[in-house]
């Protein structure tokens, strides 16, 4: 089943489940309002989905940048092996790439990687620290921010590229702080209330808010693949990624109501990154890794990652 498909499927299941869930929710919560207003009229109560924006939008310190640029090789290579041989309990995909586009998104003699996500996506949210170690490899963040996946798409923490605004009622934050003499990196995420559910335009949309010509025509490339079927979106080299590349959200086997890491900080998240020793840790390298090994071809195996066994075995595996 194809990513997309299967994320697709996912929400629908959560969002039937909530809505019966909140049928009977709903009805409570009139019966408690009708009463309260009987006996205060003048103090309504509000229902919040999550409860989060600690720290939101504050610029990692250097310990935790540190995390992220300095991730040795050694991890990249352990999690790859234990991808292959099936000792991971995370679902991470590792079949081959169903798009390909005709030939890398080049800026400056330069092949890109281009992303549209939705700050309100708990697939975005997720797969952003897979990403930022994946681009690790090529180069370094300078900047990165601590940021959450909407209230009502589980609040789980994740990191932003840039500080995006969470408070507007709809546009795009684009761009980012990373540098690389290898690719160019070209992001782009939906911004919307992060006090409210998950909410995305189409990509006609991220078309016309583009900030300058390069960003618009890689947002034309993305939308002419007819391949979009939700967030995260992207194109590494020449490859085209309709989906997460791993669904890791914790330790513990998430449900369609909670996920563990829900209720982890961001310290916890880049602890866990740091001493490699979890299912949730080894989870978010291996998915790094599948974007490593769609990568690693367009820029001809050269960085040093490209050559670590790991790799050349996901690489052959996946048919690249």
């Amino acid at each position: 089943m194809a990513r997309g498909t299967r994320e697709t499927k996912l929400r629908s299941l959560e969002r039937r489940k909530n809505y019966y869930k909140a049928s009977t929710i709903i009805l409570l919560i009139l019966v408690l309002v009708l009463a309260i207003a009987i006996v205060n009229p003048f103090k309504p109560q509000k229902l919040n989905f999550g409860s989060r924006l600690t720290n939101i939008d504050v610029p990692f310190s250097s310990q935790y940048l540190s995390v992220i640029n300095n991730a040795p090789n050694s991890y990249f290579n352990t999690a790859a092996l234990k991808m292959l041989n099936g000792s991971l309990t995370d679902e991470i995909l590792d079949t081959p790439p169903t798009q390909f586009v005709n030939k890398p998104f080049t800026v400056n003699g330069k092949p890109s990687v281009i992303y549209i996500g939705a700050i309100s996506c708990v697939f975005c949210g997720e797969n952003r620290w897979a990403m930022a170690l994946a681009l690790s490899r090529f180069g370094n963040f300078s900047n990165l921010y601590e940021g959450y996946s909407s209230f009502g798409d589980h609040d789980v923490p994740t990191l932003y590229w840039n500080n995006d605004n969470y408070t507007i009622a709809e546009g795009v934050g684009f761009g980012n702080y990373y540098h690389s003499n290898y690719i160019n990196f070209i992001s782009a995420d939906y911004e919307s209330p992060i006090v409210d559910g998950f909410e995305l335009q189409p990509l006609p949309y991220f078309v016309a808010q583009a900030p300058n010509s390069t960003y618009k025509s890689a947002m034309e490339l993305m939308n002419s693949t007819n391949d979009f079927q939700g967030t995260p979106f992207t194109l590494w080299g020449n490859v085209i990624v309709a989906g997460a590349t791993g669904i890791v959200f914790g330790n513990a086997t998430p449900t369609t109501a909670t996920l563990p890491l829900t209720n982890e900080t961001h310290a916890q998240v880049l602890s866990q990154l740091k001493n490699f020793n979890d299912q949730f840790a080894w989870g978010e390298y291996a998915a790094a890794d599948v974007y490593i090994a769609y990568l690693c071809p367009t820029l001809n195996n050269t960085p040093s990652v490209c050559q670590l066994p790991g790799i050349k075995k996901l690489e052959a595996q996946m048919g690249l």
